[in-house]
């Protein structure tokens, strides 16, 4: 398992409710099925904060992840959620490499 990346994507609800978001994390999901290294992705709802979002994203390596960021049509199959990301904090999105696991 080790050598796996993990990407979140934090994101805030609009003042209309969650609903748009919800819509476009399966838009771009849809758009990303067939992503060469992408294992899986997640659309998390904050228990602590009804309108906070993540989205947690697998890949095969970090390289995959890179690849496809760095790629045309990363900006393209995202943007459905970027009015969406969570700018207030320090980051909006977290990149992670699994070095460990049980």
């Amino acid at each position: 398992m080790t050598g796996r990346a993990r990407v979140i994507v934090y994101l805030r609800a609009p003042q209309e409710g969650p609903g748009a978001i919800e819509k476009a994390y399966h838009e771009i999901s849809g758009r990303l099925a067939a992503t060469p290294g992408l294992l899986r992705n997640e659309l998390m709802r904050s228990t602590l904060d009804p309108g906070g979002f993540a989205v947690l994203s697998e890949w095969s390596s970090l390289a995959d992840f890179r690849a496809w960021e760095e790629g045309a049509a990363h900006r393209n199959a995202t943007s459905p959620l970027r009015p969406y990301q969570d700018r207030d904090g320090a980051r909006h999105y977290g990149i992670y490499e699994i070095v460990a696991a049980y």
